[in-house]
């Protein structure tokens, strides 16, 4: 085993960043920038750039370095930052760009499970290609990430444990959905240098309180505010206030998943009043009046929300 000495990334907040685009669709780093600071002003404990809510598969390889390198620089060691690092299911290839992300300044790469193998290939195989990233990677910290795209890739409680004894992977992106399932994973690593963070709200509370490290929605790129309050409210031991605010923020991010992301979450930031343009590279059909009304109810929602708890709002 290879072991990582002192790395371990903090809990809280974790955003799943967006990437501004100009009009021309190439990266807005203006925008970036003012994103960026804002993740951080309102509470966020890391931030994860080149994902999938970053539209990574709509980037060349070298945006991907591009993005990542800006936004550790923006960041300026403030907080840490991770970056996705594989694009390809061949393992050499694998760890040579996450040797190059890591070149970015990164405080971590992560690996998106359902990219390393295809679907009817068995965790063995997983693990054999993983032996050679991790071989050819040094000390490199590595996370996770079960990324829906391709397809939705879920890591084993089996597996789970062989990424901790592995010693390298210091954090996994959950998408199980399944509170269950991610308290067995939150088990199966206690004690290792492996972070689990739950990307979904209906099951932040329960995961929370099974152990889960932090959380990583894509809600949080409408309101990170929320779940700084949230999370504040975990640890101060509000039980009535936190029950009540994630009762409002779970019926919030069901109408969030109904929505043409991420334009609509960039349309909802640009509504709040950060200077980001709402143009996106994933292909999409134009939104329609209803996805538009949709939108308002929703910001009318979220600005109760806001009154109701006293939250302090945008800071850039």
């Amino acid at each position: 085993m290879q072991e990582i000495p002192n790395k371990l990334l903090p809990g809280g907040l974790w955003p799943v960043m967006l990437t501004p685009f100009s009009d021309d669709s190439t990266i807005d780093y203006d925008g970036l920038k003012t994103l960026t600071e804002y993740y951080i002003s309102v509470g966020a404990n890391g931030l994860f750039t080149n994902c999938f809510s970053s539209e990574m598969y709509q980037l060349s390889e070298e945006e991907r370095y591009m993005l990542t390198k800006a936004v550790v620089d923006f960041s300026n060691g403030r907080v840490p930052v991770i970056s996705t690092g594989s694009f390809n299911s061949n393992p050499s290839i694998c760890a040579d760009f996450v040797k190059k992300m890591y070149d970015q300044g990164v405080d971590a790469v992560i690996l998106v499970s359902s990219i390393l193998v295809e679907e009817n290939e068995d965790d063995d195989t997983l693990k054999k290609k993983l032996e050679i990233i991790l071989r050819s990677t040094g000390n490199i910290p590595l996370g996770m990430y079960e990324c829906p795209v391709p397809y939705k890739r879920l890591i084993s409680t089996e597996m789970m444990k062989w990424l901790a004894d592995t010693g390298k992977f210091i954090c996994h992106k959950d998408t199980s959905c399944k509170a269950n399932i991610i308290k067995e994973k939150i088990e199966a690593v206690k004690g290792s240098s492996l972070k689990v963070y739950d990307a979904h709200t209906p099951d932040a509370l329960t995961s929370m309180q099974s152990g889960a490290h932090g959380l990583t929605p894509i809600s949080a790129n409408f309101w990170p505010e929320l779940y700084t309050l949230f999370l504040q409210l975990f640890h101060t031991g509000d039980l009535e206030q936190l029950k009540r605010l994630n009762d409002k923020m779970v019926a919030m991010d069901f109408t969030v998943h109904q929505q043409y992301y991420p334009w609509a979450a960039k349309a909802f930031l640009r509504k709040r009043g950060l200077k980001i343009q709402t143009h996106t590279r994933v292909p999409q059909n134009v939104a329609k009046k209803s996805d538009l009304f949709s939108l308002e109810a929703l910001y009318k929602e979220f600005e109760k929300v806001f009154n109701e708890f006293n939250v302090d709002g945008i800071h850039v």
